[in-house]
């Protein structure tokens, strides 16, 4: 049963790009609400896929294309990719029109190289990422404490949280699915098995139709989860694979991995390289990540209390968690965001950076006064090595919690936040 439309942060970043640009294309993993979101502003729509269409929408894409653009606009084409000689058919036609708004693309994911696509679409289509709900669009957050009010140097408010370990264990195994929240708690767990099911039996082969082992897949992405939140290289996930037996060949793995990345079911975060005041050598391998930690749940076989039981694991998915939240928050107030390590391995888990320069900082912990405090000291730690003369200091440092009764801003200027509390 459908029920009513949840905002998400998207919206707002639709229509502004719709504004500025002949054609959007939302991209993102499947079942994260892309085509819902178009639908609320598209005032046409026709869907690649539909069955009973399918076979027609093919040979319009190739012979007459223009015919498949006919529709009050913003026209919605979704699953686009079916038929990607489309992309060359709507920037062309944006170029004919010569106005904004005209298209909406969807896709769950890129189409493989080759030379259905001549044009980048430059100037023309504007891309924009979704992802799985963050917490604050699933209802879980009350957003209370807001970064686009700590990048204005507001502060955070001491905002009452008190959500408990199991339920944080709850939301990161259900995920950020649409279709997952509000449901009983078997059926919004059941969505990210399904999810990550689907992918491994068959949308890593079909992103490119190159037939991949469903098992490989599966111990792959079961490896990969154990390797959330870490800068583990290619090497070691083959090695891990193997565990003793021959394995798969790093070209095998680096094959299943760009697969996985183009339907959007991992998405690394790329490292920080900030100007520090001392020669120090900055770690550039990027840290791994599933675009919702709830795969990294299904690929473990855990469910909130096998969450509970593993409190290492637990603390790796709950960073993943908040690098899902804080993207989509970003997002919202045009920034990006990274991670940091450097040789003597002080870390810094996200760093919240946008395009005016104003950037803050992140340490992520599931609780306790022992783990606040050390988070603290570890972005104290990194703000004292930034070269002021160079870059402006930090706008904000931050240990973002699992649990906690309320944030607060502690003597020494750093805001403990549990993620409950958290929001754009």
């Amino acid at each position: 049963m459908k029920g009513e439309y949840m905002p998400r942060i998207a919206d707002q970043i639709l229509q502004d790009r719709l504004d500025a640009r002949g054609a959007v294309l939302v991209e993102g993993a499947k079942w994260c609400g892309k085509t819902t979101t178009a639908q609320q502003q598209a005032r046409s729509t026709i869907y690649m896929a539909d069955p009973a269409s399918r076979s027609q929408n093919l040979i319009l894409a190739d012979t007459e294309p223009s015919a498949l653009l006919r529709g009050d606009t913003p026209r919605l084409i979704d699953e686009w990719q079916i038929t990607p000689q489309l992309w060359d058919a709507v920037r062309f036609e944006v170029d004919q029109r010569d106005d904004f708004g005209q298209f909406i693309l969807t896709g769950s994911s890129v189409p493989p190289p080759g030379g259905q696509i001549t044009h980048t679409g430059t100037g023309r289509i504007s891309r924009l990422r979704m992802r799985p709900m963050s917490l604050f669009e699933s209802g879980d957050s009350a957003g209370t404490v807001s970064l686009a009010a700590l990048f204005e140097g507001q502060g955070a408010p001491a905002a009452p949280a008190g959500q408990t370990l199991e339920e944080v264990a709850f939301v990161l195994c259900r995920g950020g699915w649409p279709r997952a929240v509000g449901q009983r708690r078997p059926v919004a767990l059941q969505q990210a098995r399904d999810y990550f099911d689907a992918v491994v039996e068959s949308d890593i082969s079909r992103v490119d139709d190159v037939a991949r082992d469903p098992h490989l897949a599966r111990r792959l992405l079961r490896s990969y989860a154990r390797m959330e939140s870490s800068q583990a290289r290619l090497v070691q996930i083959a090695a891990d694979l193997g565990a003793g037996d021959s394995g798969p060949s790093e070209k095998t793995v680096r094959s299943y991995l760009t697969a996985l990345e183009r339907i959007f079911v991992i998405e690394d975060l790329p490292a920080w390289n900030p100007n520090l005041r001392s020669r120090t050598a900055i770690r550039t391998t990027e840290t791994r990540h599933f675009v919702d930690p709830s795969i990294a749940a299904a690929a473990l076989g855990i469910n909130p209390g096998g969450a509970m039981r593993d409190l290492e694991t637990f603390g790796l998915l709950f960073e993943g968690m908040c690098v899902r939240d804080l993207r989509v928050y970003a997002d919202a107030l045009d920034g990006e965001v990274f991670h940091y390590r450097d040789k003597s391995g002080l870390e810094c888990d996200a760093v919240v950076h946008l395009r005016d320069g104003r950037y803050g900082l992140i340490e992520v912990k599931l609780g306790g006064t022992r783990l606040v405090d050390e988070g603290a000291a570890h972005l104290r730690a990194l703000a004292a090595k930034i070269d002021t003369s160079r870059m402006s200091p930090p706008n904000f440092l931050m240990v973002l919690t699992g649990t906690g009764p309320y944030s607060l801003t502690r003597p020494d200027g750093v805001i403990v936040a549990p993620i409950s509390v958290c929001g754009p």
